[in-house]
């Protein structure tokens, strides 16, 4: 019954886009592409376990209908970006299986004991930290890893801190392209650099977390009252890095490679310029070649360590995703929502910015934020053609994508996996507006302080007109 609703759902949602793009003058080829994306991104949401078959389907019948070729799916699929996140997963499958990320925040925690707004303070500044130079989902992983063996030893709810943790694991991956998948496809489409997002995207996600720790003090501050006695009452340390199984070589080994792929990320646009090449080519080498060493350190066990480590499901999932996109581009879809953007806008640019964040972050909120900007990157590229100065419109995406994931619990795939370890380990689960209160009250708070330092910065942007 309740399949037989879910698909009743999805129909019905199908059939609604299709009516309403007849209407507003779409040709048949357009409704029909729209019509097929729409159904991969349905069956995404209400069937999770499923999508890559939704997004195999999808893919299948655009190419029978002729609505795309076979060498524009090979163009869209996004090559560039699946190479750099297979680099990247490679050289953080071997840090994590050396526990260089458990071991240092062992330490941290070890170091602050029983002062829990200051271990939550902390632990949040970390999460962010270690998204912005690892990814969202490595964070989440190790990081809640930490905060359960806390709350388990104190005898606390969880969810508090999980939202906490969350929190900060979402802002911290708006701060540089290797934060989140939406940050890699950015960089590469947008020619944006590693340095770039150290100038425009680091500081203002910085500024975020410090109105977040505070605010999440207020929203939580029970929790954090609870934990405190329950603190006191324990009076002993706690005594992190003895569940933590390391050597002192492997870690030694782990920073050589985790700051050498760090240095090589933060001068990747320095070393292209010197050697004449084109941006972004040492993004990808660098993720490429220390994912290299990463296999040869694995020796013998190179080619399971390579096959676990990667996800190659997400990946594959990524390309066909990209594929999908890229056609409602072909048949010219995402030129007629520019348009109709630029037309409800008025001309008024900084009103087409408004409505163009406020449609990522609504999108991310309820659709998962990289379905969310793999939509809007064709339309902006559209928006572009037409004359609009678009460089705050990539972080504008990047923060209403990353900063708005933290609404509701399908607003990132950090939030989902936390909601998983969560189910895992308590058997428990969080209640959507249990999530949704504080979350909407954060990603409110922190997209309109975002929103505030990029428009305050407009005259500094490269290439900016006088009047935006």
């Amino acid at each position: 019954m309740k399949s037989f609703k879910t698909v009743a759902i999805i129909a019905l949602i199908i059939l609604a886009a299709a009516v309403a793009l007849s209407a507003a003058g779409f040709t048949s080829r357009q409704v029909l592409a729209t019509s097929i994306f729409l159904t991969i991104i349905c069956g995404t949401l209400f069937y999770w376990k499923f999508r890559l078959a939704f997004a195999f389907a999808g893919v299948a019948v655009l190419l029978g209908g002729g609505l795309v070729d076979i060498p524009h799916v090979i163009e869209f699929a996004g090559l560039d970006i699946i190479l750099f996140l297979v680099g990247m997963m490679t050289i953080i499958g071997y840090l994590e299986e050396n526990h260089f990320f458990e071991y240092l925040v062992a330490k941290v925690v070890d170091k602050v004991g029983e002062r829990p707004y200051l271990l939550m303070g902390i632990l949040m500044a970390l999460s962010t930290f270690f998204a912005a130079l690892v990814d969202e989902v490595t964070s989440i992983l190790f990081m809640m890893s930490t905060m359960f063996h806390v709350t388990k030893r104190y005898k606390v709810n969880p969810i508090p801190f999980l939202l906490m943790i969350v929190f900060a694991t979402n802002i911290g991956s708006s701060a540089t392209a290797v934060g989140n998948p939406i940050g890699v496809m950015i960089a590469m489409r947008a020619k944006l650099t590693f340095m770039d997002f150290l100038r425009w995207a680091t500081p203002i996600s910085l500024m975020t977390l410090l109105i977040t720790i505070p605010l999440c003090f207020v929203l939580f501050n029970k929790a954090l009252g609870d934990l405190r006695e329950k603190m006191k009452k324990k009076g002993n340390e706690l005594h992190e890095l003895q569940h933590v199984h390391y050597t002192k070589k492997g870690i030694r080994i782990c920073w050589a490679l985790f700051l050498a792929t760090i240095f090589g990320l933060v001068m990747h646009h320095h070393l292209e310029e010197a050697l004449h090449l084109e941006k972004n080519t040492l993004l990808i080498g660098t993720a490429l070649f220390f994912g290299a060493v990463s296999i040869f350190l694995k020796a013998g066990e190179a080619r399971d360590f390579f096959t676990r480590r990667v996800d190659w499901w997400t990946l594959t999932f990524f390309m066909i995703l990209f594929a999908s996109v890229g056609t409602l581009k072909y048949v010219g879809v995402t030129q007629k929502v520019a348009e109709g953007m630029i037309a409800l806008a008025g001309g008024g640019h900084v009103f087409l910015l408004n409505i163009f964040t406020a449609a990522i972050s609504l999108l991310t909120a309820f659709m998962d934020n990289v379905l969310a900007v793999a939509t809007f990157i064709p339309i902006l590229s559209d928006i572009e053609k037409i004359g609009v100065y678009i460089y705050p419109f990539w972080w504008a995406m990047l923060f209403g994508g990353t900063l708005c994931g933290n609404a509701t619990v399908i607003g990132s795939t950090a939030n989902i996996v936390a909601m998983g370890m969560l189910e895992k380990e308590t058997g428990g689960h969080i209640k959507f507006m249990e999530w949704a209160i504080p979350g909407t009250i954060v990603s409110l708070a922190t997209i309109f302080a975002a929103m505030a330092a990029l428009y305050a910065q407009f005259h500094l942007m490269p290439g900016a007109p006088v009047h935006f």
